[in-house]
């Protein structure tokens, strides 16, 4: 099939690859503005633009696709590049950016959108971190005829994956990237044969995955311990979850409810309050939280590397002062 793609991260990036190598005509590929990040601020491509100049594929990167918008020369050259393209569908993973109606309306089978979650719960932009986060059991990938609401569209095929209680945002994200692209390739040759068969969506279960905020990273340890660890999971590999120990703020990368009893090396002997270091376990580093303690596994310093809690103990003085009692 002839088509458009429009996406950004690395999420999109395995469904275009997918695409590609199933012999579809990638007419256009559309995606953000390259952005400026790393060390030095340097300006950086999209892993969907690295995919599109590697295979060669026509690229177009406008600031914004609204004809009556910010950048109304920038949605000009999209919709010329469009209308040359003379695509069938287009493929939207992750874009980042609204579909005007024009759009929408501007193909035999309109626009298809691989969301990561099943739908309707957690519409919106940030869907694995939230039900990470929330400690829901299971999520999954929703192919979804695209309208003009938010991730309100007719399901076309849905497929569920469980969420195991250690999983992080990254490693869920690469289960449903592999899943969406392989989901995405079927949908389109459904949709070519005539058979797909559009599923409204119910208005019960309906929730909001929210952008994520970079203030939302700081721990909080007056909360329940449980949530805590949804929490660290869920920052995990990007924004992380921060936190302050020992006077210095660290980055914390994985984390489970302790099992652990007795710890190995104390810090804090007696009637620990929330946010107070305990000491150091088989299971991790012990912090108090509201009703349980935290064990973190693996954590970082900043401008450190990430460190096994036993590692990171070697630099942290308390520890060479409050040991276990005979």
């Amino acid at each position: 099939m002839r088509l458009i793609f429009a996406g950004t991260p690395e999420f999109a990036r395995v469904a275009l690859q997918h695409l590609h190598a199933a012999g579809h005509a990638i007419a256009l590929v559309l995606t953000q503005p390259d952005r400026r990040g790393g060390r030095g601020l340097k300006l950086q491509p999209s892993a969907v633009k690295q995919f599109a100049i590697e295979n060669h594929l026509p690229l177009c990167q406008p600031r914004s696709l609204r004809l009556d918008g910010k950048y109304p020369d920038d949605a000009a050259a999209a919709r010329a590049a469009m209308e040359a393209a003379n695509a069938q569908v287009m493929v939207v993973a992750a874009y980042g950016l609204i579909l005007p109606q024009w759009v929408l309306s501007s193909f035999k089978f309109g626009c298809l959108n691989i969301h990561g979650s099943v739908l309707p719960r957690w519409r919106g932009a940030a869907p694995i971190h939230r039900a990470v986060a929330a400690g829901d059991t299971e999520t999954g990938i929703t192919i979804m005829q695209m309208d003009a609401g938010l991730d309100t569209g007719d399901m076309l095929l849905v497929e569920k994956r469980p969420i195991h209680a250690t999983d992080t945002t990254g490693e869920l994200h690469d289960q449903l990237a592999a899943l969406g692209a392989q989901m995405i390739v079927r949908t389109l040759a459904l949709a070519e044969a005539g058979t797909l068969q559009p599923v409204k969506q119910t208005e019960s279960g309906v929730t909001y995955a929210r952008k994520i905020d970079k203030r939302e990273a700081a721990l909080d340890w007056n909360q329940p311990a449980g949530q805590i660890v949804r929490h660290i999971l869920a920052f995990n590999p990007a924004p992380g979850a921060t936190a302050v120990l020992g006077g210095e703020t660290v980055k914390i990368w994985r984390a489970a409810v302790s099992a652990t009893q007795t710890p190995t090396t104390i810090t804090t002997p007696h009637s620990p309050k929330p946010g107070d270091v305990i000491g150091l376990a088989p299971d991790g580093l012990l912090v108090q939280a509201q009703d349980a303690v935290v064990a973190i596994s693996e954590l970082q310093r900043a401008g450190g590397k990430r460190l096994s809690a036993s590692a990171f103990a070697q630099g942290f003085p308390s520890f060479h002062t409050a040991k276990k009692p005979a």
